[in-house]
C-alpha cells in the first residue's frame, strides 16, 4: 500500500446522498467530486458512516441502504467499514421496518444480560443484511450524573457492575464469533467515560473531575468488560479529565488517557476510534489540521468524520513525511484496522443480498417486543390507577409519534404539546382533561423544563387520576406529586406497546430502576413495584 492508501484507511467519513453513483451537490463542496463512489476512489477511506438527518440523508429503505453499501464497496479497492450509530432507543438512525428496540437504560431496567445480548444480535443481523458492518454501540458510560445532558438513557446504569455486565453481553451479541456473516463490529464508547459530565461534547468541552481511583472504580469496569469480551473497537470521548491529565487536552488527544490508560493499564490492543471530529469538544483548543495528527500521536487508530477530509488526510501525510509521525506508527494502526475487517468477515464478502434484505430487516419485531415488555418500571402506584379501566382516557404527550401510538392502543383522546408546552397547549390539555376519567401523561426530562412540569402539576390538580410515564430519563419521577409513575426510558414503538400492556393489565411491570433517582422524592437504585 502507498502512504496515501494507508493514511486513507485511518479515516471514517460521512457521505452525501443515498446512492453511490448519483451526484449530490454537497459532495462537490465537501470532497471536490460529485458522487460518493468518486469520493471513495479519491481518498481511499477505511470506512464511511450513515446518517438520517436532513444534511446527510443517507437512509431511506432497507433495500436502498443495501444497494448504497454495495455500490460503495465496489468503488473501494479495500473493503470498507460501513458504520452507523444504531444504539437503539434514543439514538436510532434506522427506523421501521428495522426492528425497533428500547435502548440501553431500558435494558438495564430489565436486568437481563440474555435480553441485552439478544437485542444486540437482532440489531447486528439486520444491520449486516443492509451491508453495515460496524455499529458505534454499545454506550458503555456509567451515567452517574443525573444532570448529564448527552448520555442519560443511552447508558445502561449508574451502577458500574450492571453497566459492565450489560456492555459485555451486547459486545458478544453484536460480534458473535469470528467471520460471522450476521455480526458487526461493536464499539464501546465513550472512553474514559462520559457519564459524569454536565455538558454536551457536541457543543462544548465537558469536564469530568474523576480522580484516577474514582475512574478505576466507576468508569473503567464497563470498558474492562468490553475488552474481556474481545470488543473490536473502543471510541474516545471529547472530554477533559484534569485529575488524570492536567494538560487540558480532551481525552481523544491525550497520550496519558489513550496510551496510558486504555493501551497500557487496561491492555487493549484493538482499534481505537475517535468520536466525531466535527464536534466542538475536540475543536475548542486545536485546529482541524492539528487534531488528526495529535489523535494519532495519542494512540488513536481511526479518525471519525473530520469536517474537511482532504485537509485531515493531507495533514497526516505531511506529518509522516516531516518525521513528526513515523510510517511505522501508521502501519500499526492500519494493521489493527485490516485485522478487524478480516476477523469480522468484511474481507470475505462485501456484498449484501439485495433480494433478501427485506426478509431480514424487521423479521425480529416479535422478539424485540418481548424484550421491551420486560423493561417497564413501576416506580409508584399509590393511586391504584392501574389497570386503567377507563371509559374516556386522555393521553397527553410531548411528541406526536409516541403519544399517537399509546392513545390509539388505549382508545384514548390525545393532546400533543411540546417538550416546553406553550400556554395555549397547556390550556388545550386542561380542556381535554375536563371530560376525561383518567389521564396518562408522557413526560420527557421535565425536571429541566418548567413549563412541562407546570402542565403535569395542573393536570394532577384537576383531581382526576393521573398516570405519569417518564419516557426519557427516569429522574422525572422525583419532581411531581402524581400518585402513579411508570418509566419506559424510551419512546420507541415497542416501549409504547409495552407500557400500554401494563396500563391495560395485560402484563405486570418487571423493571427495576437502573439508576438512583435523587430529588424532592428520591428513589434508590433497584427500586420498582409490581402487582
Amino acid at each position: 500500500m502507498s502512504l496515501e492508501e494507508k493514511v486513507g484507511q485511518l479515516f471514517v467519513t460521512f457521505v452525501n446522498g443515498q446512492a453511490a453513483d448519483v451526484a449530490h451537490p454537497r459532495n462537490r463542496t465537501d470532497f471536490g467530486v460529485d458522487t460518493p463512489a468518486e469520493m471513495v476512489r479519491k481518498y481511499h477511506p477505511g470506512g464511511v458512516i450513515y446518517f438520517n438527518n436532513s444534511s446527510r440523508d443517507n437512509i431511506d429503505t432497507p433495500k436502498q441502504i443495501a444497494r448504497f453499501s454495495n455500490g460503495l464497496q465496489k468503488a473501494s479497492s479495500i473493503p470498507l467499514l460501513i458504520s452507523t450509530d444504531q444504539e437503539m432507543g434514543l439514538v436510532t438512525r434506522i427506523g421501521p421496518p428495522f426492528s425497533q428496540l428500547p435502548g440501553n437504560m431500558a435494558l438495564g431496567a430489565g436486568r437481563s444480560v440474555k435480553d441485552a445480548e439478544e437485542a444486540a444480535r437482532i440489531a447486528a443481523a439486520e444491520l449486516r443484511a443492509m451491508g453495515i458492518n460496524q455499529n458505534f454501540a454499545p454506550d458503555a458510560d456509567v451515567n452517574s450524573n443525573p444532570a448529564n445532558p448527552i448520555i442519560g438513557v443511552r447508558s445502561f446504569s449508574s451502577d458500574p457492575k450492571l453497566a459492565a455486565d450489560m456492555t459485555k453481553a451486547q459486545v458478544e451479541g453484536y460480534e458473535q464469533r469470528w467471520f460471522s456473516p450476521t455480526s458487526v463490529t461493536a464499539t464501546a464508547k465513550h472512553f474514559p467515560g462520559h457519564g459524569d459530565t454536565s455538558e454536551d461534547s457536541h457543543t462544548s468541552l465537558p469536564v469530568s473531575n474523576r480522580t484516577l481511583d474514582q475512574w478505576r472504580e466507576i468508569d473503567a469496569p464497563p470498558f474492562k468488560a468490553a475488552i474481556a469480551a474481545k470488543v473490536d473497537s473502543i471510541m474516545t470521548a471529547h472530554i477533559q479529565v484534569p485529575q488524570i491529565d492536567p494538560s487540558g487536552n480532551p481525552a481523544t488527544l491525550s497520550p496519558r488517557v489513550i496510551t496510558g490508560l486504555l493501551r497500557e493499564e487496561l491492555g487493549y490492543d484493538g482499534v481505537i476510534v475517535t468520536d466525531s471530529l466535527e464536534m466542538a469538544g475536540v475543536r475548542k483548543l486545536h485546529s482541524d489540521a492539528e487534531i488528526p495528527v495529535l489523535a494519532i500521536k495519542a494512540g488513536v487508530d481511526q479518525l471519525l468524520m473530520p469536517p474537511n477530509l482532504g485537509l485531515a488526510v493531507n495533514s497526516v501525510i505531511a506529518a509522516v513525511r516531516s518525521g513528526e509521525i513515523s510510517e511505522q506508527r501508521i502501519n500499526e494502526s492500519v494493521l489493527r484496522i485490516l485485522k478487524m475487517k478480516l476477523l469480522r468477515g468484511v474481507m470475505l464478502n462485501t456484498q449484501a443480498d439485495e433480494n433478501k434484505v427485506d426478509q431480514v430487516v424487521g423479521s425480529n419485531a416479535a422478539k424485540a417486543q418481548l424484550i421491551a415488555d420486560r423493561t417497564i418500571t413501576a416506580v409508584r402506584n399509590d393511586g391504584q390507577a392501574i389497570p386503567l379501566k377507563a371509559t374516556a382516557p386522555l393521553v397527553v404527550g410531548t411528541s406526536d409519534a409516541p403519544t399517537t401510538a399509546l392513545a390509539t392502543r388505549l382508545k384514548a383522546t390525545k393532546v400533543v404539546t411540546a417538550t416546553s408546552p406553550t400556554p395555549a397547549q397547556t390550556q388545550q390539555a386542561l380542556t381535554a382533561a375536563a371530560s376525561a376519567d383518567k389521564i396518562v401523561v408522557l413526560t420527557n426530562n421535565l425536571s429541566t423544563r418548567p413549563a412541562q412540569l407546570d402542565l403535569l402539576a395542573k393536570l394532577v390538580a384537576t383531581g382526576k387520576p393521573v398516570i405519569a410515564v417518564a419516557t426519557g430519563n427516569p429522574y422525572d419521577v422525583a419532581h411531581s406529586d402524581a400518585k402513579t409513575w411508570l418509566a419506559t426510558y424510551s419512546t420507541t414503538t415497542v416501549s409504547m406497546e409495552a407500557v400500554a400492556k401494563v396500563l391495560l393489565g395485560e402484563t405486570t411491570p418487571r423493571g427495576k430502576l437502573p439508576v438512583a433517582v435523587p430529588g424532592p422524592t428520591p428513589y434508590p437504585f433497584g427500586h420498582g413495584v409490581t402487582w
